[in-house]
């Protein structure tokens, strides 16, 4: 947590509670200690979404599918979210999970090392959410923004990466990679004519970047 641990208490408290899949998948990322997007980014999430009304919606980093079956929520009619993990274990269960909600037709899960997939797609996205191997994403960048519609949105979470990103005295002397190159993004994503970005202290930090 990049906040103050009595704030994200009360904000978690304040939130409207999530129901059905949603939840379910809530109580097994914390049961068994999976990575999901933080309760007060996904109400973020959410609002971006319902505000910006995508047709096409991509991410990087499926894990159980959580991020993606709250995207539907927020879809277009019609629209389709493609999401791209390399873990099979993740991949199962993920796959298992869109069954579950019943948005085989909504959400397509692509195996496979994400660089490689990004340089395969053609098409162009309203909404682009990163949240996949923090230190890849400079790697990213280039493919995500040709692959983003001009209006869009970019999404980066976990920017701040336990608030390391933002103060040497925190860094984890393992982690100094993954900090020095999620500094050089931020500092690519809010200096490009291309983009204007917010990077926001929510969860573990969120950077958010429309594309002109």
């Amino acid at each position: 947590m990049i906040c103050y641990e009595y704030i994200n208490n009360y904000i978690r408290k304040t939130i409207k509670k999530n129901d059905g899949i949603l939840a379910e998948l809530e109580d097994f990322a914390k049961e068994n200690h999976v990575p999901i997007v933080h309760p007060e980014v996904a109400s973020l999430l959410r609002v971006i979404g319902l505000s910006l009304r995508p047709s096409r919606i991509l991410e990087v980093g499926t894990a159980i599918g959580y991020s993606a079956i709250l995207f539907s929520t927020v879809l277009e009619p019609g629209g389709r979210i493609d999401t791209i993990d390399r873990y099979e274990l993740m991949l199962q269960r993920a796959r298992t999970n869109v069954k579950k909600a019943g948005l085989q037709d909504v959400i397509n899960i692509i195996e496979g090392d994400a660089l490689e997939v990004l340089k395969c797609l053609e098409h162009k996205y309203d909404m682009i959410f990163l949240d996949a191997a923090k230190g890849q994403y400079p790697e990213f960048l280039p493919e995500c923004l040709r692959l983003l519609k001009s209006g869009g949105l970019l999404i980066s979470d976990n920017i701040l990466y336990k608030g390391m990103v933002a103060t040497d005295e925190l860094v984890v002397r393992r982690k100094k990679t993954i900090v020095k190159r999620l500094r050089s993004y931020l500092e690519t994503i809010c200096s490009m004519d291309e983009l204007e970005t917010s990077i926001l202290p929510v969860g573990d930090g969120v950077a958010i970047s429309y594309k002109k």
